[in-house]
Parts: structure tokens; C-alpha cells; sequence
């Protein structure tokens, strides 16, 4: 935020109080807690930031955010071990992944990578005050692009829009089967990891439509923004494909559970795990 461009008041005038201030200028939330007099004074100072009120925490949705908050581990030292393990994965895989490009593009017309929109962590959870949020829709967490190979024929999602992938969707080519199957369309998503949108392990990244809407029927489902999405986590080693919203519960209950435990053993043995999904085709992501 540049503090320079912000007006400035003559000295020894007051700073308007912000309990004056008329509905009208709200335009927004801050959460979570009560803000302090003096930021709330700051805010009102600032031309281009309109003060709120601040929105009370119930005890409940406290005590609820409390049970479920994330194990405390090193982030330098994670991002370090997510770093050297991408980087390790993406050059023995280069050769996988010249013989999936070449098959992609022989079987189906398109690209060879398929990007999309996913939410990721959200990092106001981890801020002591969150003042105010620049974007125009909040929906969730930090948004980014992710990488697959395509297993979709081009302009799948024309008619349907933001849908779950099901178990045996008609969109997915014959190569896209297999690929989806085995996990193997996520392997791209190893250079997310290097770019800091993602970790190896972590709940796994939803489309932004998506997490509005599950944010609405799950109430504990916003809690797992708190961590980086993964490329694998306890949920897909766990749990069953989504087939209902009952599915998606549980993978929620798993991904919360994740980040009580999360740490490097942790995420050593659901890596471990993740190859007998991938060989034997279950699970689900």
C-alpha cells in the first residue's frame, strides 16, 4: 500500500471519529476481531480505503477455527524440501513426460497442457490484521494458474461451465482416461510447486466457482485455505472420487486432519502413499 499518496491533515486536526461515519462508505468486512481504535482512526485518514465495521466472531466459529488450527512447522525449511523434491521429480521425469506430450498430441487435436484457475492458501488467515482485501471478489484464497496435461477435448466445459470431474466423464479423450486414472495429468503441476502456488502435499486446489459454492454447503470448508494446496494429499489416498457432496465432506474432514499433522514426516509417508494410488488406480482426486 503506498502511504504517499494518502491525504494529509493539518497539524493538530483531529482524525474523524469512524463511528460517524454513515453507512454509505461501507463497502466491505474486516475479520477476523474487533479492530483497534488507532487502525480504525488510520483507516479513516486513507482517501482510497472506506472504513467498516468490524463483523463479531461467534464463540462457536472461534472455538471451531481453534481445534482445526494448522500444526506449526518451518515455512523456510518446508519451502526448501518442496523445492529440492520438485526439482529432483521434474528432471527424472523429463523423459515421461516428452512420451505423454507426444501421445497427447497425437490422439486429439489441441494443446498438450491444460491451465485453469484454482484458489489457493489464503494468507489473511495469517495475518494479525487484516485492514482491508483489494480484491473485488473474495473467493477464498490466493488464485493461480495450474498446469495438467490435457485430458479433455477442446471446449469441454463450453456448455457445462465450472463442473466436477466425474468418475467417467464424457469430456475426458481415451488417452485422458488413463492419464486422469493414474494421476499422471497432475505431474505438471510439479512446476507450480517450484512457482510457490503449490506444495507436493496439501489439499488439492479447487476452481474458484467451486469453493464459493462449497464455502456456502460446508461450513468447515474455508478452514483448509490455511495451508498450500498439494499435487497430493491424505484426502486423495484416503477417500473415494466424488461422487456427492457427502464425498466432498469427507475429504474435507481429511484435509483438516492433515494440516493437525502436517510436517515433513507427515508428508514423506502420504508421498509414499501416493504411488500405490497411482499404480493401482484408487482413491481419488
Amino acid at each position: 500500500m503506498d502511504l504517499s499518496r494518502a491525504p494529509t491533515r493539518p497539524s493538530g486536526q483531529a482524525l474523524p471519529d469512524v463511528r460517524t461515519i454513515g453507512p454509505s462508505r461501507v463497502s466491505g468486512e474486516i475479520r477476523p476481531g474487533w479492530v483497534s481504535g488507532a487502525a480504525a482512526r488510520v483507516i479513516a485518514g486513507l482517501a482510497s480505503v472506506e472504513p467498516v465495521r468490524p463483523a463479531r466472531i461467534s464463540s462457536a466459529h472461534a472455538a471451531n477455527r481453534a481445534a482445526h488450527a494448522p500444526r506449526s512447522r518451518s515455512e523456510i525449511a518446508n519451502r526448501a524440501a518442496n523445492i529440492v523434491i520438485a526439482t529432483v521429480a521434474l528432471i527424472a521425469l523429463t523423459p515421461v513426460f516428452l512420451i505423454i506430450a507426444i501421445i497427447v498430441k497425437l490422439t486429439s487435436p489441441g494443446p498438450i497442457l491444460y491451465t485453469q484457475t484454482r484458489v489457493g492458501i489464503d494468507r489473511r488467515s495469517r495475518r494479525a490484521l487484516a485492514l482491508y482485501d483489494r480484491r473485488a471478489r473474495d473467493v477464498g484464497g490466493l488464485v493461480f494458474t495450474i498446469y495438467k496435461f490435457r485430458s479433455m477435448y477442446i471446449d469441454a466445459e463450453r456448455h457445462c461451465g465450472e463442473v466436477w470431474a466425474t468418475k467417467n466423464d464424457p469430456r475426458v479423450t481415451p488417452v485422458g482416461r488413463f492419464l486422469r486414472k493414474s494421476r499422471i495429468d497432475e505431474l505438471p503441476q510439479l512446476w507450480n510447486v517450484l512457482k510457490g502456488d503449490m506444495n507436493i502435499v496439501g489439499p488439492r486446489p479447487e476452481r474458484p466457482g467451486i469453493v464459493v459454492r462449497l464455502k456456502e454447503d460446508i461450513s468447515d470448508y474455508a478452514l483448509r485455505q490455511r495451508a498450500k494446496p498439494g499435487i497430493t494429499g491424505l484426502a486423495q489416498i484416503s477417500a473415494a472420487y466424488d461422487a456427492s457432496i457427502d464425498d466432498v465432506r469427507v475429504k474435507v474432514r481429511y484435509d483438516l486432519e492433515y494440516l493437525r499433522r502436517q510436517g515433513l514426516v507427515e508428508d514423506v509417508r502420504i508421498m509414499l502413499k501416493t504411488l500405490p494410488v497411482m499404480l493401482f488406480k484408487r482413491g481419488g482426486w
